[in-house]
């Protein structure tokens, strides 16, 4: 797989990802499938356009299959509220491909991104709804480890996961930022 920039022209492909329900229902905080083209096109415009101002290592990135160039969802690595001073990796992909590893392909690629910058990135979380069984596999892949429920993210009861610099299993999963 390959993480890029969403570029603006990538509403048409990014639709079938974020506009399903099996995708939307469980990311936090809680985001209505995306109802249209133009409404995608916006949301994507959005990310575009905050990219721009965020400090490396964080961004949001497409993902899309090495082979054949096909957008297949996005990860992003971006402050968690109330304070930002903890990092989120977010992981959100078409229906069609889960189940191949390339949530947590992604997820460890932007963790090794975080934790080789220049920026001190010691720690990384994931924020998982609690039923949601397959986001807190993946983080597991990654290499999290749980480190208990809290409310202080989003206002959500949320599952929170860990992964501490030196904790990074370097022979991982690997995906290739251009």
């Amino acid at each position: 797989m390959t993480l890029r920039p969403w570029a603006t022209g990538d509403a048409e492909a990014a639709l079938p990802v974020y506009g399903v329900d099996e995708v939307s229902r469980w990311l936090a905080p809680a985001l209505e499938p995306v109802s249209d083209l133009a409404a995608m096109e916006r949301l994507v415009e959005r990310w575009v356009t905050e990219s721009a101002t965020l400090e490396p290592p964080q961004g949001r990135w497409a993902v899309s299959l090495r082979e054949t160039g096909e957008l297949v969802g996005g990860v992003a690595l971006l402050p968690l509220p109330p304070f930002g001073s903890d990092l989120e990796i977010g992981w959100q992909l078409a229906p069609g491909v889960w189940g191949q590893g390339l949530a947590a392909e992604a997820g460890h690629a932007v963790a090794h991104q975080a934790f080789e910058s220049d920026a001190g990135v010691e720690e990384l979380f994931a924020v998982v709804r609690p039923r949601n069984t397959r986001g807190a596999a993946t983080a597991r892949r990654v290499g999290m480890e749980w480190v208990g429920e809290t409310e202080k993210y989003y206002n959500l009861q949320l599952q929170v996961y860990r992964l501490r610099k030196g904790d990074l299993d370097a022979g991982g999963p690997t995906a290739a930022f251009p």
